[in-house]
């Protein structure tokens, strides 16, 4: 009788990818006994999210969704506000506006980049505006690691005085025209969490140019506690503050952050060799206004493939996801507004998401490629 075949080690879609460097970091921010919120490892990691972003403030907080809820709050939103929101993105994204009362308007995708549609955002804001109910803030995401259209947006927003909030979180290292996602708007959103291309094991940052921005977002995240003696406080906050522990991962992972977004780029470039040929399939468009940093490999195919690949993928061990489910198909934004949907909704039903870790080797990516091929040849041969 012949012993079943041993499980391979499982694939993951993008595990951290962390090393002796993160590890002596935090072990000497260990030693140094600097545990607490604050230290001299959170205030150089803040200092390099700056540099990187090229803006002038950062503020490390405990995850990217703190970062957004009060990215908000400086905006000025507030109970009964409107938010423009692309649709198809992390529920995250959507969520910070409903914590502050506030209601998202959902926006479709264009095809050519997967991010919000300038057209759409500019018809919207100017039909607001005649109508006397413009939004209180914009807020963007730049899909899979890349960046949105910020030339018209900006325009957009600026043309009616409306603050505009760049969800970063899957982008850091991307640019657009040359500049650096995070850099837009009143303030930008990057994430830290852990299947991000850079991770402090949970985490987050804000990042703006305007200093009354950083020093608001600073004091709230404190518990918007005084600058007294005693415990004082004139207004509500949150205990958001990131670890100094977490920073000194975060450092050594920005350390290695242009050899982590190489790694997922030959990753990118290895799937769309090897499967580009397959019927159907299409990959995410690589905008000609910037340079991604391919956070995650995203296809497009037949939603019935899609789901099949999913599902024989799992069987020999190896995590593939579908891409966003856009909010507007969202049981709990049923209620919400939403301009055009066709598009996000297809990203959906056709988009498959492949494992992108940094620290994937040949033969895990080759794995993954044979898993697919044999889906996609037992669909033809069917």
């Amino acid at each position: 009788m012949t012993e079943p075949a041993k499980q391979q080690p499982r694939i993951y879609l993008s595990p951290p990818d962390v090393t002796d460097l993160e590890r002596k970091l935090l072990l000497a921010a260990f030693d140094s006994n600097w545990v607490a919120p604050v230290g001299p490892d959170l205030d150089a990691f803040e200092a390099r999210c700056a540099e990187l972003t090229g803006v002038r403030h950062a503020v490390a907080l405990s995850s990217g969704t703190a970062a957004l809820h009060l990215a908000l709050i400086a905006a000025g939103v507030r109970r009964g506000d409107t938010v423009l929101v692309p649709s198809f993105t992390f529920a995250a994204t959507a969520n910070a506006v409903m914590y502050l009362g506030a209601r998202p308007v959902f926006l479709d995708s264009t095809p050519e980049s997967w991010n919000v549609d300038p057209q759409i955002l500019a018809d919207e804001l100017r039909g607001r505006a005649v109508r006397g109910q413009l939004p209180r803030a914009v807020i963007t995401v730049d899909m899979y690691g890349q960046c949105a259209d910020y030339g018209p947006i900006a325009d957009a927003c600026d043309r009616y005085g409306i603050p505009l909030i760049e969800d970063a979180a899957e982008a850091l290292g991307a640019t657009y025209r040359g500049r650096p996602a995070g850099s837009f708007g009143l303030a930008g959103v990057l994430s830290f969490n852990g299947n991000k291309i850079a991770t402090t094991g949970g985490g987050g940052v804000l990042v703006t140019d305007d200093g009354s921005v950083a020093k608001q977002v600073r004091h709230l995240a404190t518990q918007a506690r005084e600058p007294v003696p005693h415990y004082e406080h004139r207004t509500i906050g949150y205990n958001y503050r990131l670890s100094n522990l977490l920073a000194a991962v975060g450092r050594g992972q920005l350390q290695r952050l242009p050899q982590l977004i190489e790694a997922r780029r030959v990753t990118g470039e290895h799937y769309r060799a090897a499967l580009g040929d397959l019927p159907g399939v299409t990959f995410q468009p690589v905008a000609s206004y910037g340079v991604p940093n391919r956070w995650l490999t995203c296809l497009l195919l037949e939603s019935g493939l899609r789901d099949r690949i999913i599902h024989e993928l799992e069987k020999v061990n190896i995590e593939a996801r579908p891409t966003w489910k856009p909010m507007h198909l969202q049981p709990a934004y049923q209620d919400c507004v939403m301009r055009g949907g066709a598009v996000s909704a297809d990203l959906f039903h056709r988009g498959l998401c492949l494992p992108s870790g940094s620290a994937l080797t040949g033969h895990d990516r080759e794995r993954v490629v044979a898993a697919v091929r044999s889906v996609a040849a037992g669909r033809e041969k069917g």
